[in-house]
């Protein structure tokens, strides 16, 4: 056996080979293990956080996905009409003989078969042009100047509406460089989420989405990811702050004298728990413009919020009944540009 200078016996190269595999295989196992990790965790994201947190069984050809529940996806609807990913519903838009702006409560009221049915009798076209985020006219503005409406009637859901706060969804999309490249990715996205999601549910998560119509702007929840709640009874509060209803009031008169000339103004108040009744109706008074606004004992919110199903219906009913005779009137006025 050889030796070295310091007469220790040399280990044989054959013998030193199985340690150099032993050592080579468990880093092989250990990259092996991060990258299952990584692979895990990254699959977790996109169920959770992605577009992949949701469904795929509300698409169709006449809708698209305006909100899903992941937080790194969230909001589609604002960059959808702002930056005209969606141009069916901004044309749809454009052409409504009747046009519904306002927040989340609004769509929810109107986006069922009371409302389709009833402009469909009155050979009327009509579109939900309102947003979720509580958003207001400041938001509003903006996309008015981007659509420029041909609608003879503005239905208006005056609660919180006539606000200048900057919503989380309007800012991003007013302020931030970035926006339009990230909603033309969440647009891209929606491809991708179709056929996978589609083909393979499993893939995909549980979370709250809503679907909306190119057509006519409805909100569509497939009910089995609606949230879960405790009903919360609407109810209505008759208490005015003066001073904020006269901002309001003067908020309105500005932004009717920029979009609303020459057309017929219908403002309204969609109900739910403490329904500030009566700062909807001193704000009307202000701006001078009718307030149709049923207060229906009985109607219930899904989420402290939004009325539920079977609320919203009768709402949208004894609305629409209310303010049907000036909607028609207004569109034999001034001519509805569909029969």
């Amino acid at each position: 056996m050889e030796r070295t200078t310091l007469d220790l016996p040399v280990m044989p190269k054959t013998l030193a080979k199985p340690q150099e595999g032993l050592f080579a295989s468990r880093w092989a196992l250990y990259i092996g293990v991060v990258l299952l990790a990584v692979l895990a965790s990254y699959a977790y994201w996109l169920k959770t956080r992605s577009i992949f947190a949701c469904q795929a069984h509300g698409y169709s050809a006449d809708r698209y996905l305006a909100y899903c529940g992941g937080g790194n996806y969230a909001d589609f609807e604002h960059g959808a009409f702002y930056f005209n990913l969606e141009p069916p519903a901004l044309e749809n838009a454009r052409d409504a003989d009747v046009l519904v702006l306002g927040n989340s409560r609004l769509q929810v009221a109107l986006s069922n078969d009371a409302t389709a049915d009833w402009f469909k009798n009155a050979s009327a076209k009509y579109y939900l042009l309102a947003f979720s985020y509580n958003e207001n006219m400041n938001f509003a503005e903006e996309l008015l100047r981007r659509v420029n409406p041909r609608a003879s009637v503005f239905i208006i859901n005056v609660d919180d509406f006539f606000d200048r706060r900057e919503t989380a969804a309007a800012k991003s999309i007013l302020r931030d460089p970035d926006a339009q490249s990230r909603y033309q990715w969440k647009h891209f996205s929606q491809a991708l989420h179709q056929r996978i999601c589609g083909a393979f549910p499993a893939l995909c998560g549980q979370r709250f989405v809503i679907f909306r119509s190119r057509e006519t702007g409805a909100y569509y929840r497939i009910p089995h990811n609606e949230p879960v709640y405790p009903q919360n009874a609407v109810s209505y509060n008759p208490t005015v702050d003066q001073a904020a209803v006269s901002d309001s009031a003067a908020r309105a008169i500005d932004f009717l004298k920029q979009f609303a000339k020459g057309r017929c103004v219908i403002l309204t108040n969609t109900p739910y728990p403490e329904t500030k009744m009566g700062e909807a109706a001193a704000i009307a008074s202000g701006a001078g413009l009718p307030l149709v606004a049923p207060q229906l004992d009985g109607l219930n919110t899904s989420d402290g919020y939004h009325l539920d199903r079977p609320s919203a219906d009768r709402w949208a009913r004894a609305f629409l009944e209310a303010a049907g005779p000036e909607i028609r009137s207004c569109l034999e006025t001034h001519g509805a540009t569909h029969s």
